[in-house]
């Protein structure tokens, strides 16, 4: 397979159509070997417009890496910056991750499945990415009191939890894909203030959801 054919018509055929016009964007797309972050046997659908399965040793894991127009509209969206600390929740094949540390300072993601959480520091390794730390937890309930630029949710969740805006620093992003099948949206929150935060929907998607996340109230008649 020629991988940077694939990945040449990657961007310009699914990602640039999508509004990514942001060439730092572009250019991270370009060098950054997504070949290298998926499970063997799917090392060819890498480029395509589609959830890739993250199956480990056979076993299917109920997670997806993101399509690949979905994780540059959000990097293009977030706008890291260098000196920024990044929390990721849902580490899957540590792609999203590898996209953030490229752009931030310092990235800590953390996925609730243990096998998720070794293949995706594996494939950081491999990539030669040191400012990331991969920590097996539900990041729902993040440890600690650490407050981040950058919280980025690598999966849709039914709302965005309490607690992880209020791991926001001022001016701090973070970024989640809310509903349940058939309707999602990708929104992004912003710590304007030490008690107000502005909510801006980018986009409307389908992906899969994050493990461990509360559920909303169901009322029974």
């Amino acid at each position: 397979m020629d991988f940077e054919r694939a990945r040449f018509n990657m961007i310009e055929q699914q990602i640039r159509p999508w509004e990514v016009l942001d060439q730092d964007v572009l250019d991270l797309f370009s060098v950054l070997r997504r070949e290298d972050f998926v499970p063997p046997a799917w090392r060819a659908m890498a480029f395509t417009d589609m959830e890739v399965p993250l199956v480990l040793d056979g076993k299917p894991t109920g997670e997806c890496l993101f399509p690949p127009r979905v994780e540059a509209r959000l990097m293009q969206s977030l706008a890291v910056r260098r000196h920024e600390h990044v929390l990721e929740v849902g580490t899957g094949s540590g792609f999203m991750a590898a996209l953030l540390a490229h752009r931030g300072r310092r990235v800590l993601t953390t996925d609730i499945h243990p096998g998720l959480a070794t293949f995706g520091r594996d494939n950081l390794q491999r990539a030669g990415i040191r400012n990331v730390a991969v920590e097996t937890f539900n990041g729902a309930q993040p440890p600690g009191t650490d407050r981040f630029d950058v919280i980025v949710l690598s999966g849709a969740v039914p709302f965005v939890p309490e607690n992880l805006l209020q791991r926001l620093a001022p001016g701090g992003r973070l970024t989640a894909i809310v509903g349940a099948a058939p309707s999602m949206t990708a929104v992004m929150h912003t710590r304007t203030a030490e008690n107000a935060f502005t909510c801006e929907p980018l986009f409307d998607t389908l992906v899969r959801p994050l493990q461990g996340f509360p559920q909303p109230a169901r009322f029974a008649f």
